[in-house]
């Protein structure tokens, strides 16, 4: 019996090498989708967006020391954090990796005290619209309109509260 190499979660600044291969295959990958270069999406948002001071992160899964997935958030609103740039490694794909990613984000956000995620995707991308779904976001959107006439499709989800400890709660 084999075991699966271990999966290491790292906060990293987009400025950190790692995070090339990520910012790159997701530029490609927009841009086959939606026939434009979309590297300048990438680049919409500041990189002090993605944090902690700004109350954001960025987290990078690694395994045997590279990355092999990844994703972002920033502050969307002081109680929403708008999940970005989830990534999944083009030779890593099939393995459950963005799903972890997702998790990873969602249990970082409600560390930072977020109470709700908002996110979009693309209509050209039914393999995310799908993982949102599974995840247990909400649809903002008609799932039953052809997603082209939509244009970006809207997710939420909201955070659930950690149960009552008996302690005193310091909010």
């Amino acid at each position: 019996m084999t075991s699966a190499p271990e999966l290491t979660v790292v906060e990293v600044p987009v400025s950190d090498a790692r995070v090339e291969p990520l910012l790159r295959e997701l530029g490609d990958e927009y841009s086959r989708r939606y026939g434009k270069d979309a590297h300048a999406e990438l680049a919409r948002y500041p990189d002090e967006e993605f944090t902690a001071p700004h109350g954001g992160v960025l987290l990078l899964l690694i395994e045997g020391g590279e990355p092999v997935a990844g994703g972002a958030f920033r502050r969307y609103d002081e109680a929403t954090a708008e999940l970005k740039r989830i990534w999944t490694h083009s030779a890593h794909r099939r393995r459950g990796l963005a799903r972890r990613v997702v998790a990873e984000l969602e249990r970082e956000a409600g560390a930072r005290g977020y109470r709700r995620l908002y996110l979009t995707t693309g209509p050209r991308q039914p393999e995310a619209r799908g993982l949102y779904l599974a995840a247990g976001y909400t649809a903002l959107f008609d799932t039953e309109a052809d997603p082209e006439t939509i244009g970006p499709l809207p997710f939420e989800k909201h955070l659930v509260e950690p149960e009552h400890t008996g302690k005193a709660s310091t909010l």
